[in-house]
């Protein structure tokens, strides 16, 4: 068998991207909006899918952009039935991703961590 992705692997990589087309242009829920889905897990009976999303959204109004994410299951899954042939619908559980926020935070305290560094190496700085 060759190596590369396996069939639970490409079907979560279509489900991942017809969520995102559906959510951009088809979802008419005012609280979901600036949504990214990261990616999809399914179980090996395709019977249930891990939906990772981030948002820019504000952290004050993720709760709303969660509940409207569930209310919108529905719809969505109904919509993925019609759009990838699969012996099972998937059941949609949406999970937020905080990986990109804290890749974010870590970027900008390696950015402060260099500023500092370059400001106590420089000649300038140091008295005598």
């Amino acid at each position: 068998m060759p190596a590369g992705f396996s069939r639970s692997d490409r079907v979560a990589e279509q489900i991942r991207r017809e969520l995102a087309e559906l959510i951009r242009l088809e979802l008419k829920d005012p609280r979901v909006s600036l949504v990214t889905i990261t990616g999809v897990e399914v179980t090996p009976d395709y019977a249930h899918a891990k939906v990772f999303y981030t948002s820019l959204v504000p952290a004050d109004q993720r709760a709303e952009l969660d509940r409207g994410l569930k209310r919108s299951a529905g719809f969505l899954r109904r919509e993925i039935g019609r759009r990838v042939k699969i012996h099972h619908n998937p059941e949609l559980h949406f999970v937020f991703d905080a990986s990109v926020e804290r890749g974010s935070q870590l970027s900008q305290l390696i950015d402060q961590a260099i500023a500092t560094e370059r400001h106590n190496d420089d000649p300038a700085s140091e008295e005598c």
